[in-house]
Formats: structure tokens, C-alpha cells, sequence
């Protein structure tokens, strides 16, 4: 537990690198259910990002077998009079995640397939196939996703709960998604090695899209905290008022990055038509979601047991070795699948 600090910052790049994999055919599903004419000039992408499964599945695979270290309630687990409901049950836990993450892995890249088949084959039962298999993608991204909130933050503090933390958590990490990509876009676009370019108005789009998404992070991140401030639920106020009193910088920093600079920069008009103001905004997006992922994480044990992000020389190695590996991961997947000139 002394060293749950690094565990915590391990969690949040996992956290990170599985929403990027997920976002990617999160978004194209979603653009095909709504008939967006401009996801014929980004899909194929954003599901490149779908290479990134792999390095997820491992760093889940690691902070699995770390046990107690990566899930300090796992100590407490078997106290006399302690009180831990049914999903505080390890192997239930690693049983769980596994299978769920490979249910989900497998859906999602079953997608990409059937996208790939819609447009080579244009017979209606292709596109049928196709249209039903994006139906299931929100479903799925959905229950995985307020699974993977409850196991990976909620539950990190036990008998600490909320009806809505699950809603919260992946529709934070959507809006980060939104951030990457667009950031992700911005440099292959002035790269020049794009195989297939697409049109200046994307940028706009995604400005609409994370100011849309800014606003409803917003209210779930206030609504919780209004049900049980007003509600007088002094039990489950309790982390609210211990994260931002010991971890208050951290906590008032993702606010800012999040909310208060996206929303009024975001909200005037031509800045939607800026990329380079539109990007920095994305930046800002993605490290408020690192931070807030680590903020829920770090801040369910005492003061004593975490540290400040970064400030050791552990939490950095392993940050850059997993940027890396993603980095050439994506890099491989673009050019792989002819999206990109190859370097020679």
C-alpha cells in the first residue's frame, strides 16, 4: 500500500490507453447510427486506434497480479466485522475483467470487419449486418464501461457508492477520447503522409462535439456530488471532502482543464473554427482526464500511501515506456492498413 501512488498512476494509463481502443469504433458506431455524411472521411482513423486492445489487455493483466498492491480493500477483505459486499471478491474480479474485456475486444473488432465488408459488398444483408452490429456497440461500451468505473475507482473505497459514478466515468472518458482524436487528426493532417486526407470542417465538427460533451461532463460530475451534498449523506461525502482537502490542487486542476477552459473557449463561435485553438482545448481535455482518472483513484486510501503524480522517477518510466509502446502500436496500424505513406 505504501507505494499505492504508483499503482495509481498504472491504473490511470490503463484506463487511458482501454478508452482510446474503445473510443475509436465508440465514435464510428455512433457517427453510422446518426448518419454523419463526415464519418466516411475519419472512421477508418479512429478504428485504427482499435491496435491499442492489446496493450491494454496487458497492463490489465499486470495490475491484476499485483493484488493487494493495485487493490488496497484486498487487505481488509477477511477482517472480523468488516463489510464488503459480493463485489469485493477478487477472483470474481480478475474472472470478470478478463471476460469482459475480451467480450468487448471481440465485439469491437468484429465491427471493423463488418465496417470493412459495408463497403466492399454493397448487398443489403452486409449493410443490415453492419447497421445492427453498431446498434450493439453503445450497449456494450455502456456496461463495460460502468463496470470497469465501479472495479477500477469506485469500489477502490469500500461501501462507497454512486447510482450515476458509472455514467460519469465512461462519458468522461469519451470526452477525452474526443480530445486525442482531434489532436490525433491535427498532426496527420499536417503530416502530409495521409494516404486519404479529409476536410478542414472536421475540426469544427470535434470542436461541437467535445463543447457538447464538456457540458454533459459537467453535469455529471456536479450531479453526484449535489445528491449527496443535499441529500445530507454524510457517509459518501466523506471522499469529496477528503479529496479536496489532501488532494485539493489536483482536484480544482481537472476542474479547470475540463470544464472551465474547453466551455469558454469552446463556446465563442469563431475559436470553433480555429484548429490550432481547437487543439490546445483537446490538450487540455486529455490531461484533465489523466489527472481526474488518478484523483478518483489515489484519493480512495489516506494521504500517506499516495503522492503527487510525476514526482517519481517510477511513475515516469512508466508512463513514457507506455506512450511509447502505443505510439508505435498506432503508428504500425496506420501504416498496416494503408492509411498512411510508409517512412521509405
Amino acid at each position: 500500500m505504501e507505494n499505492f501512488g504508483f499503482w495509481s498512476v498504472v491504473i490511470t494509463n490503463f484506463l487511458i490507453v482501454l478508452y482510446l481502443a474503445l473510443g475509436g469504433v465508440t465514435l464510428s458506431a455512433v457517427l453510422q447510427l446518426c448518419n454523419g455524411r463526415w464519418r466516411f472521411q475519419i472512421r477508418h482513423l479512429a478504428c485504427s486506434l482499435a491496435v491499442l486492445f492489446p496493450v491494454a489487455f496487458v497492463l490489465l493483466l499486470i495490475i491484476l497480479a499485483a493484488g493487494e498492491s493495485a487493490f488496497p480493500w484486498l487487505a481488509h477483505a477477511h477482517d472480523e466485522g468488516s463489510h464488503l459486499p459480493g463485489w469485493h471478491n477478487f477472483g470474481f474480479l480478475v474472472a470478470r475483467n478478463i471476460i469482459g474485456f475480451l467480450v468487448i475486444a471481440g465485439l469491437y473488432l468484429l465491427f471493423i470487419k463488418y465496417q470493412h465488408q459495408s463497403e466492399v459488398d454493397r448487398s443489403y444483408p452486409a449493410q443490415r449486418r453492419y447497421r445492427n452490429i453498431a446498434l450493439l456497440i453503445p450497449f456494450f461500451y455502456f456496461s463495460y464501461g460502468s463496470m470497469v468505473a465501479w472495479d477500477f475507482e469506485m469500489i477502490m473505497l469500500p461501501n462507497w457508492h454512486s447510482a450515476s459514478y458509472g455514467a460519469y466515468h465512461f462519458q468522461s472518458n469519451f470526452h477525452m477520447f474526443l480530445g486525442f482524436f482531434t489532436i490525433f487528426l491535427f498532426f496527420l493532417h499536417g503530416s502530409g503522409k495521409l494516404v486519404k486526407g479529409f476536410e478542414d470542417y472536421i475540426f469544427n465538427f470535434m470542436a461541437q462535439f467535445m463543447l457538447a460533451m464538456t457540458i454533459l461532463w459537467t453535469y455529471l460530475y456536479f450531479t453526484q456530488y449535489l445528491i449527496m451534498w443535499y441529500g445530507r449523506l454524510p457517509e459518501e461525502m466523506g471522499r469529496y471532502d477528503a479529496m479536496m482537502s489532501s488532494m485539493s490542487g489536483l482536484w480544482w486542476l481537472f476542474l479547470v482543464l475540463k470544464f472551465v477552459i474547453p466551455f469558454f473557449t469552446l463556446a465563442i463561435t469563431p475559436n470553433r473554427h480555429n484548429p490550432t485553438v481547437i487543439v490546445l482545448v483537446a490538450g487540455s481535455i486529455v490531461l484533465g482526464t489523466w489527472i481526474e482518472r488518478y484523483t478518483w483513484i489515489s484519493g480512495s486510501v489516506a494521504p500517506e500511501y499516495t503522492h503527487v503524480p510525476m514526482s517519481s522517477i517510477a511513475d515516469i518510466v512508466v508512463t513514457a515506456v507506455v506512450i511509447a509502446v502505443c505510439w508505435f502500436a498506432v503508428k504500425w496500424s496506420l501504416t498496416r492498413y494503408g492509411l498512411i505513406r510508409s517512412d521509405s
